[in-house]
């Protein structure tokens, strides 16, 4: 997540706290360079580009112009995916999408008609909080959905820092070339956690806080600011799709050439290596895992 003006305290802290987690890491665990950076970015975005799944919600945020309506689809789509896999989720989508298609739709339906709907997907508080945020959104913001993953995550009900940035960088493609501290929003869920630990061999605990706000800075720093939504999407699929829990598919990685796993013949999903000086560190924090093929 980034800071939503330039300058801004907030901002300021994250990155000194950037710097501080960066050097305290052992640098095997990190990208050389920009030749490294980029070589990653092309790689994956090219392969994105060639073997991404046509799903209901991509095709929604492609096609809609509408900015507002565009980051509803990405929301419904990103709250539904939580702890559910796609197969199941395209189905209600595309239900849901048919009968509530604009934020004004769904905060006029009642509680009951949502209940209704989300029947089958478990966790009914996602319904609920979804419309909260519609009903937020269409009484208190004028319509118009928060336009930051900062904003995001402060103004909507059950949004955090996952689902905020991928609201952010694929309906708004959030990007500011003209702050310095605004950069293209990044995510990390449990796959694209699972492609990090296993592209820099990090095999400390990735739900626990300083290995996860690496996870987070090792993403900022890899996410294309020209495409990313493209980018954290397309990382998002590797892990669904190839770079799988149980015997992934390392010979139809893009990125396999740059993974350290790969180059040790390391076992995975357990690559056994510490995140440098960090080490395991049991924590509470938790990654949002999103459904598998």
């Amino acid at each position: 997540m980034i800071s939503e003006c330039p300058g801004a305290p907030a901002g300021l802290a994250r990155q000194l706290e950037e710097v501080v987690l960066q050097a305290s890491v052992s640098p095997y665990h990190l990208f050389r360079d920009i030749a490294e950076v980029t070589a990653f970015r092309g790689s994956l975005l090219s392969w994105y580009d060639q073997k991404k799944r046509d799903l209901p919600w991509r095709q929604q945020a492609e096609d809609e112009v509408d900015l507002d309506r565009r980051a509803y689809a990405v929301w419904v789509s990103e709250v539904m995916l939580q702890q559910t896999q796609v197969a199941t989720v395209m189905n209600y989508y595309t239900k849901w999408m048919q009968k509530w298609p604009t934020l004004q739709d769904l905060a006029s339906a009642s509680l009951e008609e949502v209940n209704q709907l989300w029947a089958g997907l478990g966790y009914y508080s996602r319904g609920r909080r979804l419309q909260e945020g519609a009903q937020k959104v269409v009484e208190k913001l004028g319509g118009h959905m928060p336009r930051t993953a900062e904003t995001l995550q402060q103004l909507l009900p059950g949004v955090g820092r996952y689902t905020a940035g991928a609201i952010a960088s694929i309906a708004f493609g959030q990007a500011d070339s003209l702050a310095p501290l605004c950069q293209a929003t990044s995510v990390v869920d449990g796959n694209v956690a699972r492609v990090l630990c296993r592209v820099r061999a990090i095999g400390a605990d990735p739900s626990s806080n300083l290995v996860s706000q690496q996870l987070w800075s090792l993403a900022q720093q890899l996410v294309d600011p020209a495409r990313p939504g493209d980018f954290n999407q397309a990382a998002m699929e590797l892990g669904a799709t190839v770079c799988t829990p149980q015997r992934p598919l390392c010979s139809q990685c893009p990125v396999q050439s740059l993974c350290r796993a790969r180059q040790r013949h390391w076992t995975v999903p357990a690559v056994p290596a510490t995140l440098g000086a960090l080490g395991p560190d049991p924590g509470s924090g938790q990654l949002p895992q999103k459904g598998q093929p």
